[in-house]
């Protein structure tokens, strides 16, 4: 038997529910903040990855799934979705004299150990802000991401944390002098943070080895090299986030793993994952749109992992509605094309629910067993005798003090509604 490449997982019908319901309770959210939707695709050309998230990243340099087309371009599955966004409003034409909000979902890929909550196709929907270069539209993301865990009823799981890594020269700066003050200590790094101090040093902050850690302990501060003007904008985007109510921990080891971010960074994240603790991250990155060729364009953006949220809301016991709300029972060959007019005609009264028509036999009481076991509300049961007298038995399945009535089709809607 052929199975699932390791990493890659299939999402069932079981499941897919919760994921239908996390994925459009964030969208709902993002578009009631008048975020537009851009779709983007899987493949892009390697170099947009290795100039965007940067050629020393753990995701270029080892994640990345690369192959030549029959041309001999290098091409690169997604792993992150901001640089191909960037990408594409940049091809098109709209970040010049222009404002832009969007919004984007889909699966992303990475060569990394599968673990829960880390996969190698993995989830995820963003959210990207051009052309506002102050503190505000900071703080509106961090809003959407409060107003989504809200929506979810997962608030109380997830906590804020926030930095501001300055200017891209003083993100350099800082990454001199923690070079210099490592790399005497280089023997005493754990495995993976040696191999970081040559290329991505920052990340070294982010090391969960007590040892590193607590080498870093005497190690130069990054707040210590933010210019002013960073300090002020962050200073400002803390205080809107008081008015806002959100709460937050300002966290100086807060550096994020991509080469392309400035300025604010910050990350939603929970106790209740084990090491999968971050749920959405995001930042500035207000120099990308320049080093991917458009011109000088503030940005900012983060990216929610569906993964780790699904995972959370199963924790939580979020209950979501089974996919057939009404389950129509039909008796009778003949009247199964009459059954699927039916099915269309309520489905056309009641947009707003599923309909679910019985299909491969059966008496009443084998098909209520099937119309129980779908997880629906209410059943219909169409036969002979409601053929000819035009009304329909509709019983409700889950609550037996409402009992089983008969209606004409056009009182179903009605009843259901005032029932609910």
């Amino acid at each position: 038997m052929v199975r699932a490449v390791r990493g890659m997982r299939d999402i069932l019908p079981q499941d897919a529910r919760m994921w239908r319901h996390v994925e459009g309770t964030i969208q709902g959210v993002i578009a009631s903040f008048a975020y537009e939707e851009i779709r983007l695709p899987l493949l892009e050309f390697t170099e947009l990855f290795a100039r965007g998230v940067g050629e020393a990243t753990d995701i270029v340099e080892k994640e990345m799934y690369t192959l030549a087309d029959r041309d001999g371009d290098s091409l690169s599955l997604r792993p992150e979705g901001t640089a191909s966004c960037v990408r594409a409003l940049e091809e098109n034409g709209l970040l010049y004299n222009q404002n832009q909000r969007v919004t984007y979902a889909g699966p992303m890929f990475r060569y990394e150990k599968p673990q829960k909550g880390r996969y190698r196709q993995f989830y995820q929907i963003g959210a990207e802000a051009f052309g506002f270069a102050g503190p505000d539209v900071d703080a509106e993301l961090i809003a959407i991401g409060a107003e989504c865990w809200k929506a979810l009823g997962i608030s109380k799981h997830i906590s804020l944390e926030v930095n501001s890594l300055g200017s891209s020269e003083a993100r350099i700066a800082y990454k001199e002098a923690l070079v210099a003050y490592l790399s005497p200590l280089k023997a005493q790094l754990d495995e993976d943070s040696q191999r970081r101090l040559l290329t991505n040093p920052m990340r070294i902050l982010d090391s969960k080895n007590p040892a590193t850690q607590a080498l870093l302990q005497l190690a130069p501060q990054l707040p210590d090299f933010v210019d002013a003007a960073s300090k002020a904008h962050f200073q400002q985007l803390l205080k809107m986030l008081d008015v806002l109510g959100i709460s937050y921990k300002v966290n100086p080891n807060l550096v994020r793993g991509l080469d392309y971010y400035t300025h604010t960074v910050f990350e939603w994240v929970t106790q209740d994952l084990g090491a999968q603790g971050a749920v959405c991250a995001g930042g500035r990155y207000d120099g990308l749109v320049k080093q991917l060729g458009g011109r000088d364009t503030p940005a900012v953006g983060f990216a929610v992992g569906l993964d780790r949220v699904v995972l959370l809301c199963e924790l939580a016991e979020l209950e979501v509605k089974q996919s057939a709300d009404l389950y129509i029972c039909v008796l009778g060959d003949e009247l199964q094309s009459k059954g699927m007019l039916l099915a269309r005609q309520l489905r056309k009264q009641m947009p707003q629910i599923s309909v679910r028509l019985h299909m491969g036999g059966g008496n009443f009481k084998k098909q209520l067993k099937r119309a129980d076991a779908s997880g629906a509300t209410w059943a219909i049961l169409y036969g002979e005798e409601e053929a000819a007298s035009g009304e329909l038995s509709l019983k409700h399945l889950r609550d037996a003090s409402v009992g089983q009535v008969k209606l004409p089709v056009e009182q179903i809607a009605q009843r259901i509604s005032s029932k609910s």
